[in-house]
């Protein structure tokens, strides 16, 4: 690589060059301004807790992924167990087989964000190593190994019968193709998208890195579909008909005190999309994206409109929830819940 070459593809200038792996503070400051609007029309900072009464804080932060899965009919999600790390390798084990489920599974924390310690486990080696990391309880869910990925972003207003999806964003996982010459070392390095990963693929494939890749062979290099781990996310939204309207109508109307997000999920085709026919690996609440403003070519100016608009979206349905008798959680509570959540995320 030339000294140009060098400069021009610094993993700083990579990131300048595309704002959707800027700091999240820079890309989301339009929204906290409008939040802070909302936050002195509705008299409280929180008034997003109202969003979704069945989520503790709407689920903006600190609720428990698995008792919100749980909410969900079985017949859309993956089997799960919730863990604690003081079961140790063997205890973990043993729940595992109890339950009947083989590896690979997936551990993902009870409580984290953006795809803050999701794993693919597949020996009771990976198993150790997790327990090294994890600071509190964990789900063990259920692999859904089906080809195609979404999140699907929901909302429906309190007083209405029926609601309507606001974003789809398809996820194309990190993976490189061999063109039998090159090293995977080399074929990480020349994609922009999996440079910024080196250090993670470089300690997950290191056994690997000086193969040569045979021509027309794809490695996918991380299996969990999530921004930060350098998963590519497609602005979908074209796929939003009647027949998706009607599936996740059904579904979300089958979630206690649901009102308002994403749903991400993994299918087998896109019919069975439209049919309802899918896994639900995690449904977030009032704290979920529109992840399809991520598509990179989706513009910064295009995704702060729809970001205020998810905010306004907020807004509005707390307010009649609110209406309906149902309170905002206290500062205090808020602050507890925020606590809870920083002290397993960090």
């Amino acid at each position: 690589m030339s000294l140009w070459e060098k400069i021009t593809r610094s993993n700083f200038l990579i990131r300048l060059r595309s704002w959707e792996y800027w700091p999240f503070g820079i890309i989301q400051f339009p929204a906290i301004l409008y939040w802070l609007l909302l936050s002195v029309r509705s008299l409280s900072l929180v008034f997003f807790s109202a969003s979704n009464p069945g989520i503790p804080m709407g689920g903006m932060f600190g609720e428990s992924k698995y008792e919100v899965l749980k909410k969900i009919p079985a017949q859309y999600t993956p089997r799960m167990l919730l863990m604690s790390p003081s079961a140790g390798l063997r205890g973990i084990r043993e729940r595992i087989e109890e339950a009947q489920m083989k590896l690979p599974l997936i551990f993902k924390p009870d409580i984290g964000e953006r795809g803050y310690l999701v794993k693919k486990i597949n020996d009771d080696h990976d198993i150790a190593a997790y327990l090294t990391r994890i600071k509190g309880d964990f789900i063990v869910q259920e692999l859904v190994d089906l080809p195609l990925e979404f999140g699907v972003h929901y909302m429906r207003m309190p007083m209405q019968t029926s609601g309507k999806i606001t974003s789809v964003a398809g996820k194309e996982m990190l993976s490189v193709s061999g063109d039998g010459r090159l090293t995977l070392r080399q074929l990480i390095l020349k994609n922009d998208r999996a440079k910024l990963q080196w250090k993670k693929l470089q300690e997950t494939y290191h056994s690997r890195l000086n193969t040569v890749i045979p021509d027309g062979e794809k490695i996918e290099l991380v299996s969990i579909g999530n921004h930060a781990m350098g998963t590519r996310f497609i602005d979908a939204n074209h796929l939003i008909n009647d027949d998706l309207s009607r599936a996740f109508e059904l579904i979300s109307s089958q979630v206690p005190g649901f009102y308002f997000g994403r749903f991400d999920l993994r299918c087998a085709t896109v019919e069975d999309l439209y049919a309802g026919n899918v896994r639900i690996m995690e449904l977030n609440g009032c704290g979920a994206e529109p992840a399809h403003i991520y598509d990179p070519d989706f513009s910064l100016w295009k995704a702060v409109i729809v970001q205020l608009d998810h905010w306004n979206n907020i807004f509005r349905i707390s307010k009649a929830n609110k209406k309906q008798g149902v309170r905002y959680a206290t500062h205090k509570e808020a602050f507890e819940y925020y606590r809870k959540f920083k002290s397993v995320v960090r």
